[in-house]
């Protein structure tokens, strides 16, 4: 599956305007699925390229396998190449604050007058209704969408370790760009997609709002809540060690306490099922506690590996570069990093997780590296049919960028 034309998108055209996460998300799933994704960049290029701290990964990880073009967008010879590549585009993405594309003439009336086969998607903060006018954010929606408030303990909301929103809404966008080019093979039309960081968060917190309705109980804060499970939790073991682990189950019970020694606790009736043990939680969980205090994590996790229980180490996100699973089943794809991305100092080489699914036992693969600022402006103003001297005279004129060396994700000649 590695060749490009072997791909779902294979022939798929898509033209980014986007920034940050949620939009490149979207361009990122539809480039690993085989899709051309050209990002249009400012002459100075994208902002993200340049974040730095806890944004330092977004630009490399959302914008691999997309070739970038960068153009003077307010100039109207550079509207002109944006308006040719729109013309020969199957996708068009944006995430910009609502009104800036209708101020540059690509929002997506003007754009489907020109392209009547074209599929809008937008990304924004909010579908529209009372909010829409609003300034989003990931943390902004999760303070005010439920999830903040499920996440942290009683009285402190505490943001999701990770742009969750965003990226779900990138690839609610993917979901919503492949429907409507489906539903376009069948009408011959595209039409306008929109996913909504607000909307998306409601989705996620929706069964917390299903269980109110059903139980008439509000849904407690993650850490303060009554577990599903009689024995679902982080335990602190030997040497200050931790290690998450699960019995959810009345065989899963017995095979706990007969692996960890406890004939006492499988021979009380008061904890014969799993309901029984949640109710027992407050006596229950501090007599494990006290117990598996004198085992080592690698023990416990070998005892519950043996024995088919579920268990997870708490795993840093740095460690899951040698994670042996992911690295054993090619779920991360050897990638270099231009240098002056999000301030690197010199080109770095490390690996990136692959979307996480297979086609046919397969996994999508890594096919160029993040581009550089405007890596294939020329290629693809030769491929609008713009001269040699035509190309000279933008660039001259300040309308587009100059373009750099190609890459691809081992550093060599690109070939996607």
């Amino acid at each position: 599956m590695s060749e490009p034309q072997s791909l779902p998108l294979a022939g798929v055209r898509v033209v980014e305007f986007t920034h940050m996460v949620m939009g490149p998300t979207c361009g990122m799933i539809l480039g690993d699925l085989g899709a051309e994704v050209i990002k249009v960049e400012p002459i100075g290029g994208d902002n993200t390229r340049r974040l730095l701290g806890s944004g330092a990964g977004f630009f490399p990880m959302f914008n691999r396998n997309k070739k970038s073009l960068a153009v003077d967008t307010k100039d109207p010879r550079g509207r002109e190449v944006v308006l040719r590549l729109v013309a020969t585009a199957d996708v068009f993405s944006e995430n910009f604050k609502t009104g800036t594309m209708g101020r540059l003439g690509l929002d997506y009336p003007a754009l489907s007058a020109l392209n009547p086969r074209l599929v809008y998607v937008s990304h924004k903060g909010f579908l529209p209704g009372p909010y829409e006018h609003r300034t989003a954010l990931d943390e902004v929606v999760q303070m005010m969408g439920g999830l903040a408030y499920m996440t942290g303990p009683e009285g402190r909301p505490l943001r999701a370790g990770s742009s969750v929103n965003d990226i779900m809404g990138g690839m609610f966008g993917a979901i919503g760009a492949l429907a409507a080019l489906a539903q376009r093979a069948q009408t011959g039309r595209g039409q306008e997609v929109k996913s909504a960081l607000f909307e998306n968060n409601v989705f996620l917190v929706a069964q917390h709002m299903m269980q109110y309705a059903v139980t008439g109980e509000a849904a407690a804060p993650m850490p303060s809540r009554i577990s599903a499970w009689g024995i679902y939790d982080v335990f602190t073991v030997k040497d200050g060690e931790q290690i998450f682990i699960a019995v959810v189950s009345d065989t899963q019970w017995t095979v706990f306490c007969d692996a960890f020694g406890l004939a006492d606790l499988k021979a009380d009736a008061r904890l014969a099922t799993n309901n029984q043990r949640v109710r027992a939680r407050g006596w229950l969980m501090p007599r494990l506690r006290e117990h598996l205090s004198g085992f080592g994590t690698a023990h416990v996790a070998q005892t519950f590996e043996t024995h088919g229980l579920p268990y997870a180490p708490i795993t840093r996100p740095q460690d899951l570069f040698d994670d042996p699973h992911l690295l054993a089943t090619g779920a991360l794809a050897p990638v270099e990093i231009a240098p002056g991305t999000c301030g690197a100092a010199e080109r770095v080489t490390t690996r990136m997780p692959l979307l996480p699914l297979t086609l046919d036992g397969r996994r999508l693969p890594l096919r160029a590296a993040p581009p550089t600022l405007g890596e294939h402006t020329d290629l693809l103003l030769e491929q609008l049919g713009y001269t040699a001297g035509e190309v000279a005279a933008l660039r001259e004129a300040g309308v587009v960028g100059a373009a750099t060396a190609t890459s691809s994700p081992g550093g060599s000649e690109a070939t996607a």
